[in-house]
């Protein structure tokens, strides 16, 4: 099981032919929409499905329910090694949790940031001039759940004080009222029907021949809308615009990996099939040539993989190895949705910044005592 998306589905399904050519063994992909993907109980997937595609905050969950199977297994240890060492950024330690692998990136992004090169000669650098742009019309902002929230945790990881993972408050609250008030602005001067949309939405937006937004400074890359016909009007992507010092630090990592089902009635051949799916060949090869997004940094750095891609790669390269890991531990997920929406309301409802980070904070502290 994976989701509905090009980037998520085809590459997959491109793949898993090459490995019955190869192997004999068959591999059939279904697909969910991205907001099941986001929300989806993995455990229920697990059951039905050998192979899941799982994004790296549900691990603390899915540790709990004893529903994937670890892949730190002794027959491929020099293949973990391998895959640790071909990892951009934390995407290959981000599926690490109590000691063990449960899944193996293939798909790697963060927060990066999308313009249009034919109404946008280059992307801002800094957070100011991005605003300048917001304030003639030319922004957009995925804002819906969990958009808004992962907007939230760069913008406080990028201005010097990135968000807890652990027990406690999420952020001290003067540094959460500096994110949450830099956000504010910036929804200030996006359309309000950003709170209903998610990347893909804005993506499809941006590349409407008609649209004139120009920009989305924060929104995970696509590489699909950067190859030549995915859509008339191409977009590009670029590091993401320093709202602090240190440059494109702090961006919220998302991204994907592959995982065993530990109820599998097939788990040697699922388990050779996401070493073999991960591996920096297949990536740079046979994945990246199927539309997918690669999580191997050898594709990542291969001139051709760039190419066909107006250079997504080496142009977020340095946002994603700078990128920061969302807390994972159990009773994340629910905590994700209901902070997601503590953000809106206070930015709909023009709520005080020192009200919002204080239910932020509480939010956070109760998702430890939920399990």
């Amino acid at each position: 099981m994976t989701w509905n998306h090009p980037r998520g589905y085809d590459p997959l399904v491109a793949c898993a032919r090459l490995w019955q050519e190869q192997t004999g063994v068959a591999v059939t992909w279904d697909k969910r929409s991205l907001q099941d993907f986001e929300t989806y109980p993995v455990e229920e997937l697990a059951r039905a499905y050998d192979l899941i595609v799982i994004d790296h905050p549900h691990v603390g969950q899915i540790t709990r329910e004893n529903c994937l199977a670890p892949l730190d297994v002794p027959e491929k240890v020099a293949e973990a090694e391998a895959l640790r060492a071909g990892s951009v950024g934390a995407s290959f330690p981000s599926y690490n949790w109590q000691g063990r692998q449960w899944a193996l990136p293939i798909d790697a992004a963060t927060q990066v940031q999308a313009f249009r090169p034919d109404l946008l000669s280059a992307p801002p650098q800094r957070w100011e001039e991005m605003l300048d742009l917001a304030r003639r019309g030319l922004v957009l902002l995925p804002l819906r759940p969990p958009h808004s929230l992962m907007s939230f945790y760069t913008l406080a990881a990028n201005l010097g004080t990135p968000c807890a993972v652990e027990g406690g408050q999420l952020i001290v609250p003067e540094a959460g009222v500096a994110a949450f008030e830099a956000l504010r602005e910036l929804a200030a001067l996006v359309p309000e029907k950003c709170f209903e949309m998610d990347p893909i939405a804005v993506l499809e937006a941006m590349a409407d021949t008609r649209s004139a937004h120009a920009l989305s400074p924060l929104i995970y890359g696509y590489v699909s809308y950067a190859m030549k016909g995915f859509r008339e009007k191409p977009i590009h992507f670029h590091d993401i615009p320093s709202a602090g010092h240190e440059g494109p630090v702090g961006s919220a990592i998302g991204g994907t990996g592959i995982a065993v089902s530990a109820f599998s009635t097939s788990p040697e051949e699922a388990l050779d099939f996401a070493y073999w799916i991960a591996s920096g060949d297949v990536q740079k090869g046979h994945y990246a040539a199927s539309s997918g997004q690669p999580g191997h940094a050898a594709a990542w750095e291969d001139e051709t993989v760039n190419a066909a891609t107006a250079d997504f790669y080496h142009a977020t390269r340095a946002t994603l190895e700078a990128a920061w890991v969302r807390p994972r531990h159990d009773g994340y997920m629910p905590f994700q949705q209901a902070a997601s929406e503590t953000i809106n309301r206070g930015l709909l409802e023009r709520r005080p910044a020192p009200a919002v980070v204080a239910e932020l904070n509480r939010l956070f502290r109760d998702s430890f005592k939920a399990r």
